[in-house]
C-alpha cells in the first residue's frame, strides 16, 4: 500500500506517520507539507511544498497512491471564520480535488472533529466550517471518510505544535489515561487514530463518518 500524509508535522499527522512507518504492509509513505517532519525512514519520502493551496507542477509526484491521511488543520481560537474557512476548507478541497483527478476512486480520510455539524447552519463556527468541509469531500469521487475523534491522548514522545494545547496537555495529561479508562467512546490515542485509518484503508467501513466509538471499534476488529 502506498500512502500520503498531509499535516505530518502535527500532533495526529506525527502519530498516523508513526503507524504508517511501522506497518508491514505500508510500502511507501509520502509526507506533503511546508516543513519537513525530519523523519528518517527506508520507505519515507517527504515532499517540501510551500503552497498547499496549489500542487500545480507536483501532481505526478501524487499519483499512484491507494490512500491519502489528510491532518492537516488548525485550532479556531482567535481566528475569523473567513480565515479559517480557508485553512480548514479551502486547503483540504485544493487537495481533494486535485487527488480525485489524480488518483480517482482512493480512500481519503479527513481527520475532522468530535461535535462537527453537518448541517452547517449551526452557532459554532468551527463546526459549521468543518461541517461544510466534510459534506464537500463526501461529494467527491473519493472513498472519503471523515474521523471525528474527541479529546486525544498523545503517545510516543508526540508533541502538539499549537502552545495553547502543549500546556493543556502538560498539565492535564497524567489524567488522560484515566480519561480514556472512564470515557472509552470518547477519548482516543494517537496510536489508535494511525492505526484505525490504515485499517480503513485496508477494509473500508461501514460507515462514512467514524466518532471515537468507531475509530476504537476499528482498531480492536485489526488481527
Amino acid at each position: 500500500m502506498k500512502v500520503l500524509v498531509f499535516g505530518a508535522t502535527g500532533m495526529v499527522g506525527q502519530g498516523v506517520l508513526r503507524e504508517c512507518l511501522r506497518d508491514q504492509e505500508v510500502e511507501l509513505a509520502v509526507t506533503v507539507g511546508r516543513t519537513a517532519t525530519g523523519a528518517r525512514d527506508a520507505k519515507l519520502r517527504e515532499i517540501v511544498h510551500g503552497d498547499l493551496s496549489s500542487y500545480a507542477g507536483i501532481e505526478r509526484e501524487l499519483t499512484g497512491f491507494d490512500a491519502c491521511f489528510f491532518c492537516l488543520g488548525v485550532s479556531s481560537s482567535g481566528m475569523k471564520e473567513a480565515e479559517y474557512e480557508r485553512v480548514t476548507y479551502g486547503l483540504t478541497l485544493a487537495a481533494a480535488e486535485m487527488l480525485s483527478r489524480v488518483n480517482p476512486g482512493m480512500t481519503f480520510i479527513y481527520v475532522s472533529g468530535a461535535g462537527t455539524d453537518s448541517s452547517e447552519r449551526g452557532r459554532i463556527m468551527w463546526a459549521r466550517v468543518k461541517g461544510r468541509t466534510e459534506n464537500a469531500l463526501l461529494r467527491l469521487p473519493l472513498k472519503a471518510f471523515m474521523f471525528r475523534p474527541g479529546l486525544i491522548e498523545p503517545l510516543d514522545g508526540i508533541q502538539s505544535k499549537t502552545a495553547v494545547y502543549r500546556v493543556f496537555y502538560k498539565l492535564g495529561g497524567p489524567l488522560l489515561p484515566v480519561l480514556r479508562w472512564a470515557l472509552p467512546n470518547q477519548v482516543v490515542t494517537t496510536r489508535e487514530i494511525g492505526r484505525a485509518m490504515l485499517a480503513v484503508a485496508r477494509r473500508g467501513y461501514e460507515k462514512r463518518i467514524l466518532e471515537a466509538k468507531d475509530i476504537r471499534a476499528v482498531v480492536r476488529g485489526e488481527p
